[in-house]
């Protein structure tokens, strides 16, 4: 579909298979519960490496599962992921099929549409260009094609500019999940792509000479956990403060550490609250 007007939006659905799978795993040695003493939380989230992705053995894992993990467990919770068609969030929400919302997700722009646990990580959203490309700053992005995953603050950003930095850029592409977005750069349907740099990295990483990611960012975003409004504050104020305690006492750091991101700048924004 495309709109017409300044920007020109194609969206690209792919065929999403939606499916519940338990994220378990045997207690550690110094946990104070079996896994079937805790309570179950279902969380809802899709595709999004390095935040939350599948193993070799189709278990979800990535650094929001196993901060999810931590957290919930110290509250006496054991976390479900689900995987949700992203557009959809806010229905399976409101249905009541996923407590929340958990996956890499911006808190900028959207602090009253839900009710938020966080910010408990920074992300910056960053630009990924081939090496050759004559791209070499946020601006030079004017009347390119731009490739981004569907229902994305990059998504909404390019196509209504809050700020003068972003670019009158000529056509975006909306994708379904990252698979898809990094293919359009890799096989030259587009010029860039953009959304949060440690999911732009995995691309970079996998062909450092072909890839490279601009030095400028477009923005900076907040991370946290979404429930719908009307869920209960006492629980979303307690993760909020379990959240802060791993962060305090070098859990979360370890995790990204594990995951290859940089601690210092994942952590940049909730450290300076």
């Amino acid at each position: 579909m495309i709109f017409a007007g300044k920007r020109r939006k194609i969206q690209v659905f792919c065929i999403m298979v939606v499916a519940a799978v338990i994220f378990t795993g045997c207690s550690k040695r110094g946990d104070t519960k079996e896994e079937s003493e805790y309570k179950k939380i279902i969380v809802g989230s899709d595709r999004y490496e390095p935040y939350v992705y599948r193993d070799d053995d189709g278990k979800f894992t990535g650094v929001d599962v196993e901060i999810a993990k931590k957290a919930l467990n110290k509250m006496g919770y054991e976390p479900e992921f689900k995987e949700i068609t992203w557009e959809k969030k806010k229905e399976y929400l409101n249905s009541g099929e996923v407590d929340c919302l958990w996956g890499c997700f911006s808190m900028n722009g959207r602090e009253n549409e839900y009710k938020w646990a966080g910010p408990y990580l920074y992300s910056s959203q960053s630009v990924v260009v081939r090496t050759g490309s004559n791209i070499q700053k946020v601006s030079d992005l004017a009347g390119k094609k731009v490739a981004v995953k569907e229902s994305t603050k990059a998504e909404e950003y390019l196509l209504y500019p809050a700020s003068d930095k972003v670019p009158d850029v000529g056509q975006v592409y909306a994708f379904s999940n990252m698979n898809e977005v990094y293919a359009s750069l890799r096989k030259n349907y587009v010029d860039a792509i953009c959304g949060h740099e440690s999911a732009l990295n995995v691309l970079v990483k996998s062909a450092p000479s072909e890839y490279r990611i601009l030095n400028e960012s477009l923005f900076s975003s907040k991370v946290g956990v979404a429930f719908a409004k009307d869920y209960p504050s006492g629980f979303v104020d307690e993760l909020s403060r379990t959240l802060e305690k791993i962060r305090k006492d070098g859990t979360a750091a370890e995790i990204l550490k594990k995951y290859g991101l940089n601690v210092e700048k994942s952590l940049m924004g909730v450290t300076k609250q």
